[in-house]
């Protein structure tokens, strides 16, 4: 049946879904039924077949090839062909055909049979669409490919000769399409010469390296095409191709429509969607891309490896078949393997990596012509040990035979470097649903495989192993698998029958055995594993067995005896396992075994046959011959001979070491089956030796022999790629004066193992396909010149390299270049662009001169960058550079950087450079800079570099100013392994510059270093050092003075060797060991010295060591003379006086002073060689001071307080320690610095138990308190008053006691108010206080001042008696009584008497007077017993007064005076007691203060009456008070008021 594109009125446009017949599931390999096919398509009016007949015609009428017969009817031919496609794009309207029409019968028939097939029928129509297209695809390109192949055969040169506009042939098709599927532009272009086609995408060029894999553009006789892979809805657009020769353009354009099904985010606008048949895996087309490398892990971590990929079509729901493979197993997904395939990368992830994980990867997918696999190697090491010189962890933890309470665990051992060796293992377990280890052996088991027993049945366990040598346990391994504890015979007790071969019908032979109670006796007992360390036993189940559970006993003898002993008495043993671990060496043994249930015991098993332990079978021997070979920069084949015993071998490890080095490292770290390897992870450039040990359940064998010293460096002739140098490329037009064409290009990126020799240039005219070669002869320069070119002719180019392997592939074709000559003013293009010495943030970029340099020469050039992908291009200098090298700096680190170079000349800048290849702002890992030094042994100067990778073929290439050094003779270059070094032969100021070195063969191995002249010079100087050695010396002749006095000179040398000689010269004269001096020397200090024993005026003079090491020598001079040398035996005596003082009691520690925190200065000493005699005693500028603790000398430290310090308590004081055997003094001058230090301690301690600034008032004024541990007044305090100092004055007085510091504002103003603080410094650090006296805080403390100033003026001015009066009077009768007194008081005051009370009334026997207002007298004329009694006078004006009390006592004549007693009246005495003159009021009631008065008290002043003397006390008015007070009725004159608590 012929598919069709029309039906039911349907119109649908074909697609291109399906790129090829194979994926439309046709096999259409028969070119007959093709064209059939194309027939039926082209009988059909379609839309599809009209463009198709157009094609045809349009492809026949015209041909390239036969352009003879075009030239002659090439009018004609257009004309028919513009007519005929006019025709043929004429749409003819749609006419229903007769066969088509139906009756209503038929038509309801119709709709009937479609409603209930109308599923099935889309179907079929969909696969008709995908075959229509299908077979569409295949038309066209067999078609055209069949025309243009015949069309091709034919060649006219005389069309070849006619010039012509491109002209398109075959003109691009519109094409609508599905989402994800391909789609293919294509036309056919003439033209003369040979037409240039490029593709643009709405007016952007088309650029297939953008975006790989997505665009394809080819070139195939003739016919151009333009292939979009996996459409997407972004790539619908108006696609043209541009056809350009040189006489014009000529452009096609067609619109690609990508569409998404509906129901995938978009309508469907070409009507059905279209039915995808079950697309399996398997035939999808995939490529892999990024294909993971050899990789390397360590235990614990995780690790990644990923391979990407092109899969076509790309049907999400439908990823490739992934399969991953370690050594050959295919791996399952578990919690230890993950795996993901889709979105274009397959990944396998090992997230905890244990040494398990080695091996080698295998990533396998299913493509549609079979599969694609990629391998690499894994290596995993171990994790830092438990402790140092701990062995790694075992690996491979697996479990064998397992029964119901018993189970075997094997293991691999691992590899021990530079460990110690292996001494056994302990093997742990842990039950399932748990995370406790019991640990299963007590002993280390010294085989990689233990009997696990006592396990519990139907309970699940893990096992790890861990190894242990002298140095430790290792960590654990990978737990195994986890192991449940089952019978194993159980299972083969079950019977499976078949009835009429459809049931199942399982038995168990307990139901055929029949009711048994006894079990029978077990058979075949034997030794299934016989070890030194332990012997397992095994036999058969016995038969019947029962349904009783069942256990066994085992009894044991020596063979032959008969005497058996039960050995499992502790343990019921469920399995027909059992190790014995007890048995002794030598010893020959016979088992045998009961079976006992509930009922009972069977008979006994036959005795086995004997057994005896045996030596342990040992490692395997060692690896025979072990050959390395080179493979890879960095990698290395290593293959070895099999050990002669095997001894069941698992496999081998593989070590390596640096040649030189001590220290072997693991190159594998499990073990490796096979007896080749290769070695990853290298230094390239490296020497290397390797070396094999076999392993075995026992251990590691001994070392093989060490393989032959290897250099890593790629292996020459390993496949094509390595063997012949890759292609070259960038084919760059340097020049053209119209008969040739100057062409360069770059060097290879491979260079195949060995040098590039040579270059082949072949040429081609654009139109043509037939390549001729330039040149017969190997060009060795990347540059030539193409001759006898015809001019206005476009050519292509390319160029082959080759090395000594052979010829490489050729490049790809230049682009077209035309020849013609160049006669611009501007200079062609810089070329050749390379890099060197890139780094992080910096490179130097180098070209050559432009081969077309202009009308004038070249005068500088400019450097342009852009990062990569980008077309912003920024001027690097901003001045033109006349060198032909520039260093880049300030770039970003890993980011990618393309460049181009401008010649500049005077009429103008040139023709930019073509674009270097991208180039990545890092450097190589390990790089390292130029080295400048100095030749130890030979003092030559000279630049070295070692680089950090390095190949067979690698030269380091010199250069100064980036010119390259040929043969010169002032430097000399010489290169050993990795290391390359430039040496000045007689270097001066001409050597100066920048010098750079490059590696070749390497990935950009290249340093610089410029030498300045400072660096020279000081080369130089180390240079005439080291050919001319001395001795150099840490430190020059120099002395120090002994205890005992002893003087000692020497001097230290950096190094001296065994053989030194030296002597030493005193005032010209060698002097040599002998009495009263000692010379000698120490090697390894590399000190010379000489020690004088007796140093006196005779040694003054000049010292000198003269030393001879070798070839090196030198002396060192000391000139101890004059000053210098008093200074020294001055010295010595002292040294000596102190050696003879300390043989006595002696200070050990002279006077020093501390202060304690309640500031007692106390003054300190340590004694030393005392006893219990010795005495201390203590001075203060001669005078003895005993304190009151006698001085505890036994306790080694003795002490003198000197509490509230001050300026008393200047002087010199001593300390003399004394006993029989002799004395020492300690001086200590408490005076100026001294004094000063000690008053800042104080100040430090009493600073900071400072209060805060206390408020209190007096009658003088107002008073600022601070309360501190000690003050005295030689402190360092200043007070302020808003940060002004204040000077001690009358208005301002400063003062202070023991226990505070005060500053008293008297008759305070307003002025007075502000911020106060006190400072007190200590010499390092101020201590500050502050009180704020503004605001209300002065208002109150004002007031206050006011009350207390009144007062104290009452106080003052009250009525008071100043002297005169007894307080007692005895006096006889008949004798006159005058009691007198002096009072005083402002104004002056009233003066009454009384007794007893009752006032005293002026009589001739009693007169009272009151003279001149200050004498009062109460006179009793011939007193007698009635005037004993208390008298009184009271003394009173407006301010107060006194009340003055007298006892008067009147006693006969003969009789006994009576005891006098106060306010007692006592008979009249006969001797009077005559009264006290009174004394003369003073003139002044307010004297003039004194400096040492105290401020007089008032009523609220908190200081105590024992005020201490102060510097600037407040005066106080000295009145005539009596000094003492009596009861009065006036107020007390002296009442503390309370002192406020100190802080």
């Amino acid at each position: 049946m012929v598919p069709r594109f029309q039906a039911d009125g349907c119109s649908r446009k074909p697609s291109n879904n399906v790129p090829n017949l194979m994926r439309a599931g046709m096999d259409l390999t028969n070119v007959g039924s093709i064209f059939t096919v194309a027939v039926g398509l082209v009988s059909r009016s379609s839309p599809f077949s009209i463009s198709l007949r157009n094609l045809f015609m349009m492809s026949l009428s015209v041909s390239s090839e036969n352009r003879m017969e075009y030239s002659k009817s090439s009018s004609k031919s257009v004309s028919q062909a513009q007519a005929q496609a006019t025709e043929a794009m004429a749409e003819q309207a749609y006419t229903v055909p007769v066969f088509r029409q139906r009756t209503a019968e038929e038509t309801e028939e119709y709709q009937r049979v479609s409603k209930n097939v109308g599923k099935g029928l889309a179907v079929i129509q969909e696969e008709l669409h995908r075959m229509r297209i299908a077979t569409k695809a295949q038309v066209e390109s067999l078609e055209i490919q069949k025309e243009v192949k015949g069309m091709m055969r034919k060649r006219v040169d005389l069309l070849e000769e006619i010039p012509k506009l491109p002209d398109f042939l075959v003109a691009l098709r519109p094409h609508t399409v599905w989402e994800k599927t391909p789609v293919k532009l294509f036309c056919t272009v003439e033209g003369n010469p040979r037409p240039i086609v490029k593709w643009y995408k709405d007016g952007v060029p088309v650029d297939p390296l953008s975006t790989p894999g997505k665009y394809k553009i080819e070139n195939k006789y003739g016919v151009h095409s333009l292939i979009v892979s996996r459409c997407v809805v972004s790539d619908t657009a108006e696609y043209s191709a541009v056809a350009t020769n040189q006489h014009g353009t000529a452009t096609s354009k067609a619109k690609i429509i990508v569409k998404r099904p509906a129901g995938a985010g978009e309508s469907c606008h070409l009507g059905l969607v279209p039915h995808l048949t079950e697309i399996h895996a398997s035939k999808l087309d995939v490529s892999l891309l990024d294909r993971f490398p050899v990789s390397f892990g360590v235990e614990g971590n995780s690790i990644r490896l990923v391979c990407t990929m092109v899969v076509v079509p790309d049907l999400p729901n439908i990823p490739p078949i992934a399969q991953w493979y370690r050594d050959d197993k295919l791996l399952k997904p578990s919690k230890l393997v993950e795996m993901s395939v889709g979105g274009g990368a397959a990944s396998l992830t090992l997230p905890h990596l244990a040494k398990d994980d080695e091996g080698l990867y295998t990533l396998r997918i299913f493509t549609k012509d079979g599969t694609a696999e990629h391998s690499a190697y894994l290596f995993v090491s171990d994790a830092a040990p438990s402790a140092p010189g701990a062995p790694g962890a075992p690996m491979s933890v697996k479990a064998y035979d397992i029964n119901s309470d018993y189970v075997l665990v094997a293991w691999k051992p691992p590899n021990t470097v530079n460990e110690a060796p292996i001494t056994g293992y302990f093997v742990d377990r842990c039950e399932a649903g748990t995370d406790t280890w019991v640990q299963c052996n007590d002993a280390p088991v010294k085989i990689c495989k233990y009997p696990v027993h006592g396990l519990r049945v139907g309970h699940s366990y893990y096992f790890r192993v861990r190894a242990v040598n002298s140095s430790g346990i290792s960590r654990p391994s990978r737990k195994s698998d986890k192991v449940t504890a089952l019978d194993a015979a159980e299972s083969e007790r079950l019977q499976v029958i078949k009835i009429e071969g459809k049931y199942d019908i399982v038995i168990k032979d307990d139901d055929l055995e029949g009711y048994v109670t006894i079990p029978g006796e077990p058979t075949d007992v034997h030794a299934s594993e016989i070890f030194k360390s332990y012997v397992v036993l095994s036999w058969k189940p016995p038969s019947p067995r029962g349904r009783a559970p069942l256990w066994y006993v085992i009894e044991k003898c020596l063979a032959g005896t008969g005497d058996w002993q039960r050995i499992n008495t502790t343990v019921k043993l469920h399995s027909p396992r059992y190790p014995v671990f007890d048995l002794q060496d030598g010893q020959k043994y016979q088992f045998r075994v009961y079976s006992v249930n509930m009922y009972g015991s069977s008979e006994a098993s036959a005795p086995s046959e004997p057994i005896q332990k045996v030596d342990e079978d040992g490692v395997p021997s060692a690896p025979g011959h072990v050959v390395a070979t080179r493979n890879t920069k960095s990698s290395v084949f290593v293959q070895w001979e099999a050990p002669k015993h095997l001894k069941h071998l698992m496999g081998y490890y593989i070590d390596g070491r640096v040649v030189g080095a001590k220290e072997w490292f693991a190159c594998n770290h499990k073990p490796f089956k096979h007896t080749r390897f290769v070695v990853h992870g290298l230094i390239p450039g490296e020497t290397y030796v390797f070396r094999v040990q076999a392993v075995n359940l026992f251990g590691l064998s001994e070392e093989s022999q060490e393989s032959s010293p290897i250099a890593v460096e790629p292996a020459l002739g390993k496949g094509a790629e390595y063997a012949t140098p890759s292609s070259p490329f960038g084919i760059t037009m340097l020049s053209s004066d119209g008969s040739s064409i100057t062409v360069a290009w770059k060097s290879p990126k491979h260079c195949g193992g060995s040098k590039v020799n040579a270059y082949y240039i072949d040429k081609r005219d654009a139109d043509t396909l037939v390549w001729k070669e330039v040149n017969l002869n190997a060009v060795t320069e990347r540059m030539c010149t193409v001759e006898n070119l015809k001019e206005g002719t476009f050519y292509e180019f390319r160029v082959t390299a080759g090395n000594m392997a052979g010829v490489g592939l050729p490049s790809a074709a230049s682009v077209p270049m035309k020849c013609e000559a160049w006669t611009m003013e501007e200079p062609g293009p810089a070329y050749d662009l390379s890099f060197s010495e890139v780094r992080s943030h910096s490179l130097v970029i180098l070209w050559r001169a432009p081969i077309y340099t202009g009308a004038s020469a070249v005068t500088g050039y400019f450097v342009d960058m852009a990062k990569k992908g980008s077309s912003e291009f920024v001027t690097v200098n901003q001045e033109a550079v006349s060198h032909r090298y520039l260093q880049v700096t300030g770039l970003e680190e890993g980011e990618s950087y393309v460049f181009r170079v401008r010649a500049v000349n005077a009429h103008g800048v040139g023709k930019p450079s073509q674009l270097s290849e991208p180039v990545c702002a890092k450097a190589i890992p390990g790089t390292k800079e130029i080295v400048a030094g100095v030749d130890e042994e030979t003092g030559d100067v000279f630049l070295s570099l070692e680089a950090c990778e390095i190949c067979e073929m690698s030269k380091f290439v010199w250069s100064k100013n980036y010119k390259l050094i040929s043969d010169c003779p002032r430097v000399a270059v010489t290169t050993k392994g990795r290391t390359s070094r430039l040496t000045f032969t007689n270097p001066d100021k001409d050597d100066l510059g920048k010098y750079s070195v490059i590696v070749t063969d390497t990935d950009g191995v290249s340093a610089s270093h410029t030498l300045t002249e400072d660096a020279l010079n000081t080369m130089l100087e180390l240079s005439y050092a080291i050919r001319h050695p001395i001795v150099p010396l840490k430190h020059g002749l120099n002395y120090e003075v002994l205890e005992k006095g002893h003087v000692r000179f020497w001097l230290q040398a950096v190094k001296l060797s065994p053989s030194v000689s030296y002597r030493f010269i005193v005032n010209d004269k060698e002097v040599t060991s002998g009495e009263g001096q000692k010379i000698s020397h120490d090697v390894a200090t590399g000190i010379i010295q000489m020690t004088v024993d007796h140093f006196t005026r005779a040694n003054e003079g000049t010292y000198t060591v003269q030393i001879h090491d070798g070839k090196a020598k030198t002396q060192s001079s000391l000139v101890l003379v004059g000053d210098v040398f008093k200074a020294a035996l001055k010295e010595a005596e002292f040294q000596r006086k102190e050696h003879i003082r300390k043989q006595g009691p002696h200070f050990s520690e002279y006077l020093y002073f501390t202060v304690t925190e309640d500031c007692t200065v106390m003054l300190v000493c340590k004694v030393a060689n005392v006893k219990k005699e010795s005495t201390l005693h203590w001075y203060k500028d001669d005078e003895e001071i005993v304190p009151d603790t006698p001085p505890n000398v036994m306790s080694g430290s003795c002490a003198l307080p000197l509490p509230l310090f001050s300026r008393k308590d200047h002087g010199v004081y001593k300390a003399v320690l004394s006993d029989d055997r002799g004395k020492d003094t300690s001086v200590f001058d408490i005076s100026g610095k001294v004094f000063d230090d000690i008053i800042n301690a104080i100040a430090q301690i009493a600073g900071a138990s400072a209060s805060e600034l206390v408020l209190q008032c007096t009658p003088e004024g107002i008073r600022l308190q601070c309360y501190m541990n000690y003050y005295t007044e030689e402190m360092k305090t200043i007070w302020k008053h808003k940060e002004n100092k204040i000077a001690s004055s009358e208005k301002m007085r400063i003062g202070g006691t023991a226990e505070m510091a005060w500053m008293q504002i008297c008759d305070p103003s307003d002025k007075e108010k502000g911020h106060y603080s006190m400072e007190i410094s200590d010499g390092v650090k101020t201590h500050t206080r502050t009180f704020d006296l503004s605001g209300q805080a002065y208002t109150d403390a004002y007031e206050e001042y006011l009350r207390l100033k009144a007062a104290a003026f009452a106080e003052k001015n009250r009525g008071r008696v100043v002297g005169g009066l007894p307080d007692v009077v005895t006096i006889m009768e008949e004798k006159s009584l005058s009691l007198t007194c002096t009072v005083w008081g402002e104004p002056t005051p009233e003066v009454t008497w009384f007794k007893n009370e009752q006032e005293v009334a002026s009589t001739e026997h009693t007169r009272v007077m009151f003279d001149g207002g200050k004498f009062a007298s109460l006179v009793i004329n011939k007193v007698t017993p009635e005037d004993s009694g208390k008298y009184s006078i009271n003394v009173r004006n407006k301010y107060g007064g006194e009340f003055v009390e007298i006892t008067v006592s009147v006693y006969r004549h003969g009789e006994k005076i009576p005891e006098p007693k106060l306010g007692q009246a006592k008979a009249a005495a006969t001797t009077p007691v005559l009264p006290k003159s009174p004394a003369p009021p003073s003139k002044t009631p307010t004297p003039t203060p004194s400096k040492t008065q105290t401020p007089a008290p008032s009523m609220k002043s908190p200081t105590p009456a024992s005020t201490p003397i102060s510097k600037s006390p407040t005066p106080t008015p000295k009145s005539p008070t009596p000094p003492r007070s009596v009861k009065s009725p006036t107020p007390p004159r002296f009442m503390k008021s309370p002192t406020p608590p100190r802080k």
